[in-house]
């Protein structure tokens, strides 16, 4: 069994004051206080710390102000509990050069109520659930696209079923009934469950509708607050007015496979062949989501579908720079696997390299580019050698 604080993160510690935003239980307390250990750490999931500042938010200052600003950070755990007090951090940092850490998993509050992002005082920084290169071999491909890569299921594999059932109860009911996102939780729930089941595909928002019994302009409102809470991501379709006629729907993602199949109920069952692949590219998907930001390559990830449904799951784009890349999870890399680069290629769109990944063992030269096991893709893209 992995033991917990053996998962050196890569995201890299600022030296001045920051927001760090990412979905609960991946780790963001855990990091901070390695990061900062003679920190004063105030933590807003407690209630009693939560009601006392709710109540008395003067007390947050004059609890910060007995601190030296020379040697002590302030670590501020889920800040959009209590938006006002950013308030008071814009003054501490300004007037006092005070250093905040201020954590969070969700920026919906913080959107919805103009809350004072510091103005420039303060970076962003995200963290994701646990990637490769950091857990190593803690666990096998398989258990990553089972249950996902959140720590403490890595940590202990034999509770991770109950953990995950639980936290997708917990964020019903924390994040989106006591936060009051949305009026109608059964509706919600609904929703929830058809999209998990939608996962990595074209997102069609009459379709969802329907399924979930919700009007289209619902969807549309649940949708945002999914990405506002970090639940999932949107994956653009990329339009560069090629010759052929593309798809302009967005894509969404669930942001842990685990997740995702507890919201489906699927955890006590294994994966078909046909999510198998779903799954395998939502992987992949996190794992390049996770190394552009934690090495700030910046750039952005799109798909390219054509309307006869010719695809290319991931396009890097930065600047004039195009990366494709095609995810496949079976052990062989097949003839048809080639027909997206084939029609990218055809195509007035030029890209820089093109990457087919898989689940087989072989290194394979074809005409569009390098196919790659997806170990040793990855090893690539941590070593600069993709994206960049």
């Amino acid at each position: 069994m992995a033991q917990k604080g053996n998962f050196p993160r890569k995201i890299q510690k600022p030296t001045r004051s920051f927001f760090l935003f990412g979905p609960r239980a991946t780790g963001k307390s855990t990091w901070l206080k390695a990061c900062f250990p003679d920190s004063l750490h105030i933590d807003l999931l407690r209630n009693d710390t939560y009601f006392a500042l709710s109540g008395s938010p003067e007390q947050f200052r004059e609890r910060v102000l007995a601190q030296d600003p020379k040697t002590t950070w302030i670590i501020v755990d889920e800040i959009q509990r209590i938006p006002l007090l950013l308030n008071d951090v814009h003054s501490l940092i300004e007037s006092h050069g005070y250093q905040f850490a201020l954590s969070g998993s969700s920026a919906r509050k913080l959107k919805r109520g103009h809350a004072n992002l510091l103005a420039g005082r303060a970076s962003i920084k995200h963290m994701y659930p646990l990637i490769v290169a950091e857990y190593g071999d803690a666990i096998a491909l398989e258990d990553a696209l089972e249950f996902g890569t959140l720590p403490n299921v890595i940590i202990d594999p034999e509770t991770r079923i109950d953990q995950l059932e639980a936290y997708v109860g917990t964020y019903l009911r924390e994040e989106i009934k006591e936060e009051a996102l949305t009026r109608n939780v059964q509706a919600f729930g609904r929703f929830l469950e058809v999209a998990a089941i939608m996962n990595g595909q074209v997102t069609n928002l009459s379709n969802i509708a329907r399924d979930a019994g919700v009007p289209r302009a619902t969807v549309t409102s649940y949708f945002e607050i999914l990405i506002d809470t970090l639940i999932g991501n949107c994956l653009p379709a990329w339009m560069p007015r090629a010759k052929v006629k593309e798809v302009s729907h967005p894509k969404f993602y669930f942001f842990d496979c685990g997740v995702t199949r507890a919201i489906q109920k699927m955890l006590r069952d294994k994966p078909s062949s046909e999510e198998r692949g779903t799954l395998f590219e939502t992987f992949i998907f996190h794992e390049l989501n996770a190394h552009i930001s934690y090495q700030n390559i910046g750039g952005e990830l799109f798909y390219w579908r054509t309307s006869d449904g010719i695809e290319i799951d991931f396009i890097w784009k930065r600047g004039a720079k195009i990366i494709a890349i095609e995810v496949k999870s079976s052990k062989t890399w097949k003839i048809e696997h080639n027909s997206g680069f084939q029609s990218l290629l055809a195509s007035s769109i030029k890209p820089h390299a093109c990457y087919g990944v898989y689940c087989g063992e072989d290194v394979l030269k074809k005409d569009f580019g390098l196919v790659l096991p997806w170990n040793k893709f990855l090893k690539r893209l941590y070593a600069g050698e993709i994206l960049g």
